[in-house]
């Protein structure tokens, strides 16, 4: 009886290892090529450390300083910073940041195409700030350099001392 529980316990895996590797045509391994993922991965950088920018994206802004008016403490101020991609390859903006709270960018998260273009809405909040403001914004992308600055400069007025 020992005999036979060993048998079924060889045999059985066995048995379900040729079922499962059985020839079926009627099946066929599909791959799926995506023709533009060579797109996105490329390396312009030789090993000398020559740059070929032929293939790269560029971002060109229309300004890259943007001055706001006189505004009183308390306002919201809000530009737009417009940019065109003049490479060659798809421009991918990956991050905006700014050096303080009190300004906040918003940037186009899908790619910008050769030729297209964009903008990056920036905000501040001039609550609790006085005098000359220059708030720099760092745009992050897939450009060489990887990182552009934009600046947001003003005046805020002071508020008047109640009497």
């Amino acid at each position: 009886m020992n005999t036979n529980y060993l048998f079924l316990l060889l045999a059985l895996p066995l048995l379900l290892t040729l079922i499962a590797c059985q020839n079926d045509s009627d099946r066929a391994v599909q791959s799926v090529v995506n023709p533009d993922l060579d797109q996105l991965i490329r390396n312009p950088i030789s090993l000398r450390g020559d740059i070929d920018s032929s293939q790269l994206p560029i971002i060109t802004f229309e300004r890259e300083i943007i001055y706001f008016d006189t505004v009183s403490t308390g306002a919201i101020v809000e530009k737009f910073f417009s940019f065109t991609n003049t490479g060659t390859a798809p421009l991918w903006l990956s991050n905006a940041r700014s050096t303080c709270g009190c300004t906040v960018p918003d940037f186009p998260r899908d790619p910008i195409l050769p030729g297209e273009g964009g903008e990056i809405k920036v905000r501040l909040n001039t609550a609790d700030r006085d005098g000359y403001q220059d708030r720099p914004v760092t745009i992050y992308a897939n450009t060489i350099p990887g990182r552009t600055v934009v600046r947001l400069r003003g005046f805020v007025l002071p508020d008047e001392p109640e009497s």
